[in-house]
């Protein structure tokens, strides 16, 4: 390694758009130099829509960063989330090669290629192939079957498909803004690296991205990520609640969810006002903060509800001892953890970043936790996507190949 090796990550939320820059060193120690960022305009739940508005977000995200650390970026690891994210578990099956039967990478990189074959839809992509646990003949849960002995290997995979037509539209807009990429990552497993430890993903953990317009929910246990899904509401839901409900913008519900929100309105002192601006004229008035608490309360409710439905398909209560944790910017609503608690009767904490030897104090918020864990994954891996400027074809089959080595 270098004695210095800078890195950047790029994460497309569905709010902002965070341009991360790290450092690290010849002892792989890693260092937060610092972050820009940008509103997310041209892109609604992950998706674009508007792609002049998406390149000029971006540019600015990273122009920020490029003058906050004093460094060029031409490359990034990106994320990619969104509603268009679909997981399954597959399985693989291929017959050892040799004839002293010693397993060999080649013959792991088949079984994964086996349980990749899989039947989807013709407008979606696999990006990522993730093997969860191997069996050798009649033996199973093994984690690495290489210079084992065995007649038949099997692997119990995670894939995760993506939107042919989401994924290049991110990548055009990378294009136009001069940018290459060296890894494209999906968010739940870039947050894994800066929330969870190896216990956790050994013991069972669910980590729960309440983002703006969407909520993701990743699963991990007995080391490997078990599922994935996306629930199609986020903070952005509860603020648009506030606005219809109190008859006020947009603008001053963000304002009043941040500064006087909770997430539990039995929490809230009645007694406790605030001022709400009129529009269109109107006179402010004063309301109690309990009524701002049981407008926000049901929709958290709804959105906690739907990520326990889709909790119960992943896996059983007693597989999730490291318990859930909560991360994303909704997550920071005063009380949140309590009502999560309440609704999965099971331990939950927030989301707090680790792996690096320094983070500035800004930036060392959960908030940020999905660009800084982009961030590391760029770091702790080597570029495998050389991607050109100007040529897209082909480049999701090169982020499959590097995807099957690394996991």
């Amino acid at each position: 390694m270098a004695e210095e090796t800078i890195v950047a990550a790029l994460d497309i939320g569905t709010t902002k758009i965070e341009a991360v820059v790290i450092s690290v060193d010849e002892t792989e120690r890693a260092f937060v130099l610092g972050a820009g960022q940008a509103p997310a305009d041209g892109l609604r739940r992950g998706v674009v829509v508007d792609m002049d508005k998406t390149v000029k977000s971006i540019r600015k995200a990273i122009q920020d960063a490029e003058m906050v650390t004093g460094t060029t970026i031409d490359s990034v690891t990106v994320g990619i989330a969104g509603e268009h994210i679909r997981s399954i578990n597959s399985h693989g099956v291929v017959a050892v090669g040799r004839s002293d039967n010693e397993i060999l990478a080649a013959d792991v990189a088949r079984a994964i290629e086996a349980a990749r074959t899989v039947a989807i839809p013709v407008d979606r992509e696999i990006i990522h192939v993730i093997p969860q646990t191997y069996s050798v003949d009649d033996q199973s849960g093994i984690k690495d079957p290489v210079g084992m002995s065995g007649v038949r290997l099997e692997v119990e995979a995670h894939i995760v498909t993506a939107s042919i037509t989401s994924a290049k539209n991110i990548y055009r807009a990378l294009e136009r803004c001069d940018l290459s990429i060296d890894h494209m990552v999906l968010e739940s497993l870039a947050l894994s690296r800066v929330l969870l430890k190896e216990s956790d993903t050994e013991n069972g953990t669910a980590v729960i991205d309440i983002g703006g317009d969407i909520t993701n929910l990743s699963v991990f246990h007995d080391g490997a990520i078990r599922h994935t899904a996306v629930v199609s509401l986020g903070s952005r839901n509860v603020t648009n609640d506030i606005a219809i409900g109190l008859r006020t913008s947009v603008e001053q519900a963000e304002g009043m969810k941040i500064s006087h929100g909770s997430a539990l309105a039995s929490r809230v002192d009645p007694e406790e006002m605030i001022l709400v601006e009129g529009m269109a004229g109107r006179q402010a008035r004063e309301i109690s903060c309990n009524v701002l608490a049981s407008i926000i309360e049901p929709r958290m409710e709804e959105i906690l509800s739907l990520v326990a439905r889709e909790l119960k398909k992943a896996v059983r209560p007693d597989q999730l001892t490291g318990g859930l944790v909560l991360t994303g910017g909704g997550s920071l609503l005063p009380y949140t953890l309590e009502l999560a608690e309440q609704m999965f009767d099971m331990p939950v904490r927030l989301g707090t970043i680790d792996g690096f030897d320094h983070v500035p104090d800004d930036l060392n918020s959960n908030r940020y936790a999905a660009g800084l864990g982009l961030a590391l994954y760029g770091a702790t891996h080597e570029p495998a996507t050389q991607s050109k400027r100007g040529a897209v074809g082909g480049w999701l089959r090169k982020i499959e190949n590097w995807i099957s080595k690394q996991f």
